[in-house]
């Protein structure tokens, strides 16, 4: 709880908008409620007005009239709305017809409003799957400068009753857990400069990034551990400033014990507080254990490598799920502002 809580405060110093697409859908309106309740940020909810007024009073919500409304049929921004969408798609062979309709799908009025300056962020996915939230964010926001991998991250709270403090002082980024099947080396170098990222602007983390496998330096052969090598030497290549290492398995990343046996003198080894996965099989398997087995908190996933704040919600989500992932949001929003 004391990340969460933690999350929750720093959004409060830079406050956002963030925008929710599935403005009408229950947990949703809970979950804002509670964010004006606390002030965390400014929400903006998309959906018939009349609709989230009698939902919140059935709810017995007491702050949903603070927040903006946004009707995507009744906006009188719609036709500049589509027509931003229709000069970023028309080379795609959009048509005005075309992006005036889908200026009045929420999903993708919400990538509107962020590109137009609108709104800050966006979170979504309660009732919407992953592809249906990242598709407009890719067309419209498209990835940020550098990157061409849009990846998933969690970040993992260990149980310090259940589990010895490794990593940030039992704080973790795990990646990919949630969008990149089978990444390539360059792909797997996108997700560690992208998890760093993450670990800096919502954590305040200096981030030792892992490369993971069922090596450790050379110790098994196998073309999946060649790739995690040649992996972590593009992303050196690259990202010279980020600390790296690998390959390593998870115990040498771990335990300054174990470390000094496996890989001695590394600065990551021992120490490692960003995983990077070989593939999101690995990765989401290794969440749920830290999370089911583990007794860890785990938000997310975190999308990252956008030119803007969108976040993907599991369809399972409790409102306090969508509070603390729309606090997240805002925090990656206001990073991003700071930089440009």
């Amino acid at each position: 709880m004391k990340l969460l809580e933690s999350i929750a405060e720093k959004a409060k110093k830079n406050v956002m908008s963030i925008v929710f697409p599935e403005g009408e859908e229950e947990r949703t309106l809970k979950g804002v409620d509670m964010l004006l309740r606390d002030k965390i940020l400014t929400p903006i909810l998309i959906g018939d007005p009349e609709v989230i007024r009698r939902k919140s009073e059935e709810l017995g919500l007491e702050h949903i009239h603070e927040a903006q409304i946004v009707c995507p049929k009744n906006n009188p921004k719609k036709q500049e709305y589509a027509d931003l969408l229709y000069d970023l798609r028309k080379h795609k062979g959009m048509t005005p017809e075309q992006a005036l309709a889908k200026a009045e799908d929420p999903l993708f009025l919400g990538c509107l409003m962020i590109k137009s300056g609108d709104a800050d962020g966006e979170v979504s996915g309660a009732i919407h799957s992953t592809g249906d939230t990242i598709r407009p964010a890719l067309q419209i926001l498209r990835t940020a400068p550098g990157v061409k991998a849009v990846s998933g991250s969690f970040i993992i709270q260990m149980n310090d009753q259940i589990t010895p403090k490794y990593g940030s002082d039992g704080l973790f980024v795990f990646a990919d857990c949630g969008v990149m099947i089978s990444p390539n080396k360059e792909q797997l170098a996108q997700i560690a400069i992208s998890s760093a990222e993450t670990a800096q602007s919502v954590l305040g983390m200096d981030p030792k990034i892992a490369f993971t496998s069922f090596s450790t330096k050379g110790s098994a052969k196998d073309e999946k551990v060649d790739l995690m090598v040649e992996a972590m030497e593009y992303t050196r290549e690259i990202a010279p400033e980020l600390k790296i290492d690998g390959e390593l398995q998870i115990d040498a990343a771990l335990d300054p014990t174990v470390a000094e046996l496996k890989a001695p003198g590394s600065e990551v080894a021992g120490h490692a507080n960003v995983l990077v996965f070989p593939d999101l099989q690995v990765g989401n398997i290794a969440y749920k254990i830290a999370q089911r087995i583990g007794g860890a908190t785990a938000i997310g996933p975190i999308l990252q490598g956008l030119d803007g704040a969108v976040n993907d919600l599991s369809r399972g989500c409790s409102p306090m799920d969508i509070y603390y992932l729309a606090a997240v949001t805002a925090l990656q929003a206001a990073h991003r502002k700071s930089q440009k």
